[in-house]
């Protein structure tokens, strides 16, 4: 027995995901950092095991409605935690953050700001006194009834949903419209109303233009359709939809990011009429604080706005003062100059991140652990100072910090270190070392011992020469005044630079039209999907092999089963409990709903009888429970599967098994499978691969196997722009294009341009010392 006051958090045989039944005792009240390469095991440690158990033990003190539902939820599998205090976790959500969400909202900033509006705010005389909610564009009493409280206004015009006006509108006069079925359907109920279809556009009588466009209408008319010949056609009921309407409703219901896009291209977005751009109701910008508007207030930076608010008075000056505590954290992590209005979308990352480590500051917890995963991605290595600061002050506050983390930066700074593999996968899933950071450098097994203690200088390389370039720019947006930039051809150019400094922007100019693109491949740290029905096996086409190679068998065949008997996603071979998903969703009350085992299938996601068909000795489910590691031998005489594979093996993903749903997937993680789906396909001409940050999640490690393929898709002779934080990547480009010097209106510049030892050299950027420490080895904040 440990005394309830034992100064560690004890796990003892922690056998989650590939664990091997793992003992290991870290100290509470430090900092202290798993890691391992990728899929080596630490965050099922720290999130599957420390985390999941912490959860558990809190919903089992909550209420009988939960307490019900835990043996689904499920506990980790663990002998047992000994010393576990109440948990945090601060994970890296991935979700796509909506256009009403903004930085006031992630920090809680703007609910203090409208408490301030609503009580100290100066009211024009006789004027009602308003509630907070009033303030506030989210919701029905603020938001301004001409733009819904978005600021913005979507209009679009006779140019825009009519490009030739030469054509008519049979070949497609109206560009706006949808293709294939839908399309013709629209142009042959116009022909029922009586329009001419066959005339030039410009030819068409002014008012009719205006109907066809515009119109509200909806009329339904009897269609006698004219097609081929050698098909019956048969008149139908057809109901007319205007281009605007169509437009508009693609643009706001579509679920489809395609067509949305597609529907964009025909709108101009206006600042409203009715509120300027502000967001709010007439009489909520009538209310002033300190001369100026709860929208002008909200458009300043951070820095400025500490400044901008009043101390008179009782009221305003408790108010006052919990919005500059609240903002004081934000500054300090460098992100001042970000102001409350800016949309999280338009956010990185490691901005976002880092927002969400400021809250926690202020939340006055303590005796808790954190459990944070990656709070260095996205940060440029000038910024991991001020990480480590907020991380010793949570630790100062009485907190332990458990920190799943590859930033060698972070490791050095840490009280206490956990290195779990040595490998991945199967070959992982073991702690090789616990205790503080210095002794890490006598195990001979630790992969993380290799870099973090080698201060040796970057292997010398000769630089590429390009073979022409695209220039893009004059740039305007966001942060970005002016900026033209140019992007050499046939060689590998990282982009650097601070967050927050412009370079996503910069590169999300790089399109197929400008001239010598050609094809354009991005590959992005978006989910591959969002439910665990969307695997890596589906995503990679590898799924479709797999499948027909069990319809081949004898078995299959003399059972009459198909391919798709053997498709989780259509009735027939599936569990039709979970509807072939493996998981059933629990609904929680108070809580969001979490993902728990089938109690039928048991995650097997197939009936019985689909499972009765083996393949060399393994069913279908086995199959998709294989690491890609595993399935590369077992699959090693099927070239359709082999190929797929290989390319998943050379961006280092052999830990992952086929059938890993998408919600368990990082962002690195999916980033690499695309890129790997990429590369399985061959070569087709030159393409410009354009990745933002792909070493997100890596192991230093797993970022040399990864450049490694980088480099290798350059000598085939395509070009590869990579949006970076890590030195190791910079240091082995042939190109560097430096943007600063700070982030926000500080940024938005080009500082230095050339090969990484001419920006090493670069005065006033950011990133040169961190990257001469790369290329010369001083040991430096080198990842």
């Amino acid at each position: 027995m440990h005394s309830p006051h034992d100064p560690y958090v004890r796990v003892r045989d922690a056998r989650e995901h590939n664990l091997r039944g793992v003992d290991v005792d870290v100290p509470r009240d430090v900092v202290a950092v798993f890691t391992g390469v990728s899929g080596s095991g630490k965050s099922s440690l720290a999130f599957g095991t420390v985390y999941a158990e912490a959860q558990r033990r809190y919903f089992e003190s909550v209420a009988p409605y939960a307490r019900r539902l835990i043996h689904q939820v499920g506990a980790p599998k663990v002998g047992e935690i000994t010393g576990l205090p109440p948990a945090v976790s601060l994970q890296q959500r991935r979700t796509a953050p909506t256009s009403r969400s903004s930085v006031g909202t992630v920090t809680n900033l703007s609910n203090s700001l409208r408490m301030l509006f609503s009580r100290a705010g100066d009211y024009p005389p006789g004027a009602e006194r308003l509630d907070s909610d009033a303030f506030s564009p989210n919701t029905a009493a603020g938001a301004c009834p001409e733009c819904h409280g978005l600021g913005r206004v979507h209009r679009t015009t006779e140019e825009l949903l009519v490009p030739d006006a030469s054509l008519s509108i049979r070949d497609g006069a109206i560009a706006a419209w949808p293709g294939a079925w839908q399309g013709k359907n629209l142009r042959d109920v116009l022909d029922a109303l009586g329009y001419d279809v066959d005339r030039p556009w410009r030819e068409l009588p002014a008012e009719q233009r205006e109907w066809i466009l515009f119109t509200d209408e909806q009329p339904v008319v009897t269609v006698h359709p004219v097609r081929d010949a050698d098909r019956i056609q048969r008149p139908y009921q057809g109901t007319y939809m205007s281009a605007r309407r169509y437009v508009m409703k693609t643009f706001s219901d579509s679920k489809s990011a395609t067509l949305r896009a597609k529907a964009e291209r025909f709108l101009t977005s206006a600042p409203c009429p009715g509120c300027g751009g502000a967001r709010l109701r007439p009489e909520a910008l009538a209310v002033t604080v300190g001369g100026r508007t709860l929208a002008e207030l909200a458009a300043l930076p951070l820095t400025e706005l500490a400044g901008a608010l009043p101390t008179e008075g009782e009221t305003a000056r408790v108010l006052t003062g919990d919005l500059t505590a609240r903002i004081a954290p934000v500054v300090e992590l460098g992100l001042g100059y970000l102001s409350l209005d800016r949309p999280t979308p338009t956010l990185s990352a490691g901005e976002l991140q880092r927002l969400r480590l400021a809250t926690q500051l202020r939340s006055g917890l303590f005796g808790v652990v954190y459990v944070l995963d990656e709070p260095s991605a996205g940060l440029h290595p000038a910024d991991t100072e001020a990480l480590l600061t907020v991380l010793e002050r949570l630790k100062a506050a009485g907190n332990s910090v458990f920190v799943v983390e590859h930033h060698l930066g972070v490791m050095r700074g840490a009280d206490w270190i956990v290195d779990v593999g040595p490998r991945a996968g199967e070959h992982g899933g073991r702690v090789l070392y616990s205790g503080p950071v210095d002794g890490l450098a006598g195990v001979r097994e630790s992969a993380t011992a290799r870099y973090l203690f080698d201060r040796s200088p970057a292997p010398a390389r000769e630089v590429r020469t390009p073979r022409g370039s695209v220039t893009v720019g004059p740039v305007t947006r966001h942060n970005l005044r002016g900026v033209t930039a140019e992007f050499p051809l046939g060689v590998l150019t990282a982009v650097t630079g601070v967050s927050g400094s412009g370079k996503s922007t910069l590169v999300g100019e790089l399109t197929r039209e400008l001239p010598g693109v050609g094809r354009l491949v991005r590959v992005d740290q978006r989910p591959i999907g969002r439910t665990p029905r969307s695997n890596l096996a589906t995503y990679t086409g590898l799924f479709d092999v797999v499948r027909k190679v069990f319809a081949a068998t004898e078995e299959a065949r003399r059972r009459g089963y198909g391919v798709g008997r053997f498709s989780f996603n259509v009735a027939g071979g599936r569990c039709e409990t979970c509807q072939g998903e493996g998981f059933v969703s629990v609904e929680l009350l108070f809580l969001p709903s979490t993902y728990a085992p089938c109690p039928d299938c048991r995650g097997a996601r197939y009936n019985p009888e689909t499972l009765e068909v083996p393949y060399r000795g393994r069913n279908i489910a086995e199959v998709l429970d294989l690491t890609v590691e595993s399935a590369a031998e077992f699959f090693a005489d099927t070239p359709a599967a082999a190929r797929s594979l290989s390319a998943l093996l050379d961006v280092g993903l052999g830990y992952l098994r086929l059938g890993q749903p998408a919600t368990e997937l990082s962002g690195g993680e999916a980033q690499r499978i695309k890129l790997a789906s990429e590369l399985q396909r061959g070569r087709r001409g030159h393409t410009l691969y354009l990745l933002d940050e792909p070493t997100t999640g890596l192991h230093p490690a797993d970022v040399e196997v990864l450049t490694r393929q980088l480099h290798g898709l350059v000598d085939a002779g395509h070009t590869v722009v990579v949006v970076e934080h890590d030195m190791a990547v910079a240091a082995g480009a042939d190109r560097v294009i430096d943007l600063g010097p700070g982030g926000g209106d500080a940024g938005g510049r080009i500082v230095a341009v050339g090969s990484p030892a001419e920006v090493a050299r670069a005065g006033g950027s950011a990133t040169a010392p961190y990257l001469a420490a790369a290329l010369y080895g001083d040991g430096g904040t080198r990842r």
